[in-house]
């Protein structure tokens, strides 16, 4: 995650808050404010009950907020990225290996294609 303090406030608002938040305004909208503070109270774990019930509408609302400006609604986060160098004797032992499972399928197929030769005396598989 990114040390920027204004990046962070930004991700647990779109990630979190907002969710939240619209759930609880779809819910005193339909069913009152009245029973939005009842099933606040009823419920074992309100504030998952309503990150839940939110996610699509949140996850519409910051598409539509990307489109209007990327990463305002879907925040981008800042990635440290490593590039590892290969050794050429690496490579060499990845080249060997490779040889070694190559003819290891080989092999098998081979063996195969004598079964299936053996079982059906009509075939015409050349393996």
């Amino acid at each position: 995650m990114a040390d920027d303090p204004v990046e962070r406030i930004h991700l647990s608002l779109m990630q979190d808050v907002l969710p939240v938040g619209l759930a609880m305004l779809q819910r005193a909208r339909t069913k009152g404010l009245q029973n939005l503070a009842t099933s606040l109270v009823v419920s074992d774990s309100p504030v998952a009950d309503l990150r839940d019930e939110g996610q699509r509408p949140a996850r519409e609302l910051r598409d539509k907020l990307d489109r209007v400006r990327p990463g305002l609604g879907n925040p981008l986060q800042s990635v440290d990225i490593k590039v590892q160098e290969a050794s050429e004797n690496n490579d060499l032992i990845d080249h060997q290996e490779l040889l070694e499972v190559l003819d290891r399928i080989e092999n098998r197929l081979l063996i195969l294609g004598n079964h299936i030769n053996k079982g059906d005396s009509n075939s015409d598989l050349d393996i």
